[in-house]
């Protein structure tokens, strides 16, 4: 389901200088007056309604991931010990397309809705809204993957280690892909067919995310240490979240305003 535009109450003074305007206060003029007044609460219960009006969006993901994860040992085979070595990567590569796969539907809807315009003009947290919306799609999608990554104990014979380890490793290294998507996204938002270019820009920058929670947890599998690799993707995925929001916000201010 498509976002609905922020709504909040008017003046009659907001209504005058609608007219002054030529009109456009139509659209934007109800939320001038209260540019001030829009909270973290009121931005992230407005998301939260929208991703659970939007449930068949948000599952498609989810089914692609489980699709993958089941065919593959049907694709490869049954040798027990083919299957785990290669069950990592392939989980990981299913929770990146799945990721991927939703990204294209992060903005664009509010592009061409007028919800970022209205945004723009009430003055809201940008940077805020931003890191609301990429916080409960990550909850919609990486964080039901990683809980879903669990079936690669049965499907691939991990051991539970294994898979608890590839658990951590999705949820320390998913934010920082979901960010790189998002700018991806944001780059592309003004292009007519900009969802194509979104996998090309973003997948070459998270593929040294894959390489090292896939070597994280053939560490642990090895009986070595992979915990300095798990906090290097975990401190670089809390760096995306403090400075990616900001960056994205930059370029959806630009893509409003061409």
């Amino acid at each position: 389901m498509s976002d609905r535009p922020v709504i909040v109450k008017s003046t009659a003074r907001d209504s005058q200088a609608a007219a002054r305007d030529g009109g456009q206060g139509q659209t934007f003029g109800p939320i001038i007056a209260a540019h001030s007044g829009i909270s973290f609460s009121q931005l992230w219960r407005r998301e939260w309604l929208v991703k659970q009006q939007g449930a068949v969006q948000w599952l498609y993901p989810l089914v692609l991931f489980l699709v993958i994860i089941t065919l593959f040992p049907l694709a490869v085979g049954s040798e027990p010990q083919l299957l785990a070595r290669l069950g990592v990567p392939a989980v990981w590569i299913a929770a990146l397309l799945s990721l991927v796969m939703g990204v294209d539907t992060l903005f664009k809807p509010t592009l061409d809705n007028g919800t970022l315009a209205q945004l723009m003009v009430a003055r809201a947290p940008l940077p805020l809204w931003v890191l609301i919306r990429l916080a409960i799609h990550w909850l919609f999608s990486s964080g039901m993957v990683a809980l879903l990554s669990l079936l690669a104990v049965p499907l691939f014979r991990l051991s539970w280690l294994e898979a608890g380890v590839l658990m951590l490793s999705i949820l320390a290294g998913s934010p920082m892909l979901l960010m790189l998507s998002a700018i991806a996204s944001s780059l592309t938002l003004s292009l007519k067919n900009g969802a194509v270019l979104v996998p090309l820009i973003a997948l070459p920058m998270q593929l040294p995310v894959l390489i090292f929670a896939t070597g994280a947890v053939d560490l642990f599998a090895t009986g070595l240490n992979g915990l300095p690799i798990l906090a290097l993707l975990l401190a670089g995925s809390i760096v995306s979240v403090l400075i990616m929001p900001w960056v994205i916000a930059m370029t959806l201010r630009m893509a409003w305003l061409n």
